[in-house]
């Protein structure tokens, strides 16, 4: 295996896990950003409250873009399997 494979691997290897945790990182910061403005409107300074509506948020970005995100692992996944005999001789 040269190094330029290693380097596409691995690339391949990135660009996929930032696939899958994109959706949920930005919808966690949308969230994060309107509880906290939330707060400083009302003063309340409690900072329990980001993780529930976060939680909810999380759990319906999961509901909702789950399916791609496990057909796109997947695809990943048969890919590198298909790819072994090539890889390894």
């Amino acid at each position: 295996m040269t190094p330029e494979t290693v380097m596409t691997l691995s690339h391949e290897a990135m660009y996929v896990a930032l696939l899958l945790a994109a959706p949920l990182l930005l919808v966690s910061l949308v969230v994060g950003l309107v509880v906290s403005l939330f707060q400083a409107a009302t003063q309340i300074n409690e900072s329990t409250l980001s993780f529930i509506p976060k939680l909810i948020a999380i759990a319906v970005t999961l509901v909702i873009a789950g399916p791609w995100m496990l057909t796109t692992m997947l695809d990943y996944m048969h890919h590198m399997f298909a790819s072994i005999p090539s890889l390894a001789g």
